[in-house]
């Protein structure tokens, strides 16, 4: 039996849960779903410029699964880019930590 997935510590709502192409019906669109615990890799990465060590201990996970997560939020992006999909923002195995100091560590949030 697999070893139930970790929760990622996600500091960030999403803004905006969906994005599609212009000028294209909802109704006609195929759609790639983009976890919440991805958008925050992609932001702690991309947008923030931290290093892989630095986000995956923000959010709680080992540098290995921040890796994976962020491979896998970065292909569904790029599927719904080149495809012209729509790309909703939706689900995963997460935790909101509203409030918290940037740069806090794993070791340093309350229990």
């Amino acid at each position: 039996m697999p070893r139930p997935p970790k929760c990622r510590l996600v500091t960030q709502k999403p803004a905006v849960t969906y994005f599609k192409p212009r000028g294209i019906p909802l109704r006609q669109l195929d759609e790639v779903t983009l976890t919440v615990e991805g958008l925050e890799a992609i932001r702690l990465s991309d947008l923030e410029g931290l290093d892989q060590d630095q986000a995956a201990s923000q959010m709680g996970i080992s540098r290995q699964t921040f890796g994976r997560v962020l491979a896998e939020a970065r292909r569904a992006v790029a599927r719904a880019i080149v495809e012209g999909n729509g790309l909703r923002i939706e689900g995963g195995h997460y935790k909101f930590v509203e409030n918290c100091p940037k740069n806090m560590k794993l070791d340093d949030w309350p229990r």
